[in-house]
């Protein structure tokens, strides 16, 4: 018996050991821990993966238009703006003394032209009489012509004084032509001179309509009702022309700015519509624009959420971003999680039983949701979603 027992005890020594051992290289797993997705069949809306930023919907950046210097700081960033609020006082001495200038310049050429119109009016007055004492002339020629042909006709006269007033009266007629014609041509070369002046002068007046605004601009005030984000606050800095002094924005309303792979170029465009992921929320909404150029190798586009006001939505936020550009109808389907990086093969997990068995899936498109299942896996199949790779060595596991 003593034997026996000894014996009896060795084995299940060696027995506990070989348990231990086995437990030890084929760790169990909780059920509970484990992120389980059943394959079904169902409809997949396909999408692409691309990365994006929560940025306020509406931003604008308030640019110097002169170069001048800070002399006055009246907000700070984060401050509330209204229509017309001021932001900062810029130096505008020498810019209105420029301005001052050209308004002189401007009276100056007022004056030229009237001066211009006078003197036209005067030269042309001149011409019309000259034209008014011509017609007289040949009004009174052509009596004496009449006269004359009259006289020749009684007897009294002769050809020789009837041709000579012809050509006199003839001389007159050209001279007057010439003198109406002559008349006209100085009408519309004035004229054009006035034209030219006047067109000069309304150039000039648009320019310095043009100097009024960019003054007024530098006066720096908010566009709009929004939130200073940004200010140019060092008193005494010389600020040129161009450059940044202050952005306001609408930090009530959001939009996101992502960026895809130009690889996917072909699939995104405006009005596609979007899944836009921060967290454990969820946006949709649409592309508004792409961008035409790819820059190292990303395109950016913009996305107009649905809920736009959300109070989860954070300037500068990162998001997660899914361009749907397709649908496929009665496919093999399991969640879609953090196990995926993109179409090709896969080790998973496939729940049988107690146990998980490893097998060789290959996976095909993915939604926001669903990924597709092409091969490895069948319909009602529960497979392992969650990131499986501490046991990419394993081929089996326990699960309680």
């Amino acid at each position: 018996m003593r034997r026996w027992l000894k014996v009896g005890a060795a084995s299940l020594g060696v027995i506990f050991a070989v348990w231990l051992i086995i437990r030890l290289l084929s760790p169990e797993l909780k059920r509970s821990d484990l992120l389980i997705s059943k394959v079904e069949r169902g409809m997949l809306e396909v999408s692409v993966s691309a990365t994006g930023k929560v940025a306020p919907a509406f931003e604008e950046i308030i640019n110097s238009p002169i170069n001048s210097r800070i002399l006055e700081v009246y907000l700070r960033g984060g401050d509330s703006v209204d229509v017309g609020t001021p932001i900062l006082r810029l130096d505008l001495q020498t810019a209105e003394n420029d301005l001052n200038k050209l308004l002189d310049e401007e009276r100056m050429k007022k004056l030229q032209l009237e001066q211009l119109k006078v003197n036209n009016r005067n030269k042309l007055s001149e011409m019309e009489m000259k034209l008014k004492v011509s017609r007289m002339e040949l009004s009174r020629k052509q009596v004496e012509l009449r006269n004359e042909r009259y006289l020749d006709s009684l007897g009294a006269g002769t050809a020789d004084r009837v041709r000579q007033s012809e050509l006199s009266y003839e001389v007159s007629r050209l001279q007057l032509a010439e003198d109406e014609q002559k008349y006209i041509n100085e009408q519309e070369l004035l004229k054009a001179d006035v034209e030219i002046k006047d067109l000069e002068l309304n150039i000039f007046s648009k320019n310095i309509a043009e100097m009024r605004r960019t003054l007024d601009d530098a006066r720096i005030r908010s566009p709009r009702k929004a939130v200073l984000t940004y200010v140019n606050s060092e008193v005494g800095a010389q600020i040129v022309q161009g450059s940044r002094v202050a952005i306001v924005s609408d930090l009530s309303h959001f939009k996101i700015e992502g960026e895809i792979a130009d690889s996917y170029g072909d699939r995104i465009a405006p009005g596609s519509r979007v899944v836009v992921k921060t967290g454990k929320e969820r946006f949709d909404g649409i592309v508004s624009d792409v961008t035409p150029l790819s820059r190292n190798g990303v395109i950016s586009f913009t996305v107009q959420l649905d809920d736009n006001a959300n109070s989860s939505l954070r300037s500068g936020l990162k998001t997660d971003v899914y361009v749907l550009h397709a649908v496929k109808d009665d496919v093999l389907r399991i969640a879609n999680a953090s196990f995926y990086n993109g179409r090709g093969e896969y080790d998973m997990f496939v729940v049988n039983a107690n146990r998980l068995i490893k097998k060789r899936v290959r996976l095909g498109e993915s939604s926001f949701d669903y990924v597709e299942v092409v091969s490895g896996l069948s319909e009602g199949d529960d497979v392992v979603v969650s990131d499986m790779s501490a046991y990419r060595d394993k081929m089996k596991l326990s699960i309680k």
